[in-house]
């Protein structure tokens, strides 16, 4: 590790460059012990389609945003602690390549780098900071993940009744269970999931009722450890909310193309030492 690095001066010019980026709309980076170990830009599988991201590796925390100017701007903060944070080497697919999901309990993603040797250097880095943390706090490596969210486009038909046609008119959804698209007559119930969100989540029916069972098999156990009796234990009725994904639906990136980012002679990431 390279805690040698947290009081020294260039480690806080380049915690300080970071917020500077991100501005009012980040959160304040720097605190003591914490180093930046590594930067780049890797691209997400989003929602709708895969958009280019930048990435800071910190000693306790990933933070990833939206570019708005590389190197001078960037937007939609996200902090993540490393002590969730679990991986899965990912297979090519024909549009990304050097693929890696990056999981924890209240999201998971895929991400891609630009080569197979930035996707080596990521992992490797942040598998070591994953360690570190763990040993040094004494907890064990995070078992419950998000399931990540499947593409838009990776279906036309609705995941759970294979009978629904998404059109313009006929929206997507996804079940925040299991991640499949699904269409609103196959997700009209919302379950509270406290891990993931304080309010109810849109799920798919099957996940529903996979919900209701568990939470009931739940409350008899409790039932039978404190009281004999127990009333039972009502559904959540739907509710409204919001189904977007806003931080990944904002503007179409056209930068860097696909031609640009996988090429070996590139590198989109560095790391210090």
């Amino acid at each position: 590790m390279v805690d040698h690095l947290a009081n020294t001066e260039i480690n806080s010019q380049r915690i300080a460059a970071v917020e500077n980026c991100f501005g009012a709309s980040g959160q304040p980076l720097a605190v003591p012990g914490r180093v930046l170990l590594g930067e780049g830009i890797l691209t997400k599988e989003c929602r709708k389609k895969p958009k280019p991201r930048i990435f800071f590796l910190f000693n306790d925390i990933l933070i990833y945003g939206s570019i708005v100017i590389n190197k001078r701007k960037y937007n939609s903060q996200h902090i993540i602690p490393l002590e969730d944070v679990t991986l899965e080497t990912l297979p090519d697919t024909l549009q990304m390549k050097n693929r890696w999901m990056i999981k924890t309990s209240k999201k998971s993603f895929v991400v891609s780098a630009a080569s197979l040797t930035e996707r080596k250097e990521w992992i490797s880095h942040l598998e070591e900071c994953i360690r570190h943390l763990l040993t040094k706090t004494g907890r064990q490596p995070s078992t419950e993940h998000a399931a990540p969210w499947i593409p838009d486009k990776a279906t036309d038909i609705c995941m759970r009744c294979t009978q629904t046609k998404f059109s313009t008119l006929t929206r997507r959804h996804h079940c925040r269970k299991c991640g499949f698209v699904v269409c609103a007559d196959c997700s009209r119930q919302r379950f509270l999931m406290p891990r993931l969100s304080p309010k109810p989540l849109r799920v798919c029916n099957l996940c529903y009722r996979q919900l209701l069972a568990e939470k009931k098999k739940e409350a008899e156990a409790d039932c039978r450890q404190r009281e004999p009796i127990c009333s039972a234990i009502p559904g959540y009725e739907p509710s409204s909310g919001d189904d977007s994904d806003k931080s990944d639906d904002d503007k179409a990136d056209q930068w860097p193309a696909d031609t640009e980012f996988y090429t070996s002679e590139v590198s989109w990431s560095s790391f210090h030492s």
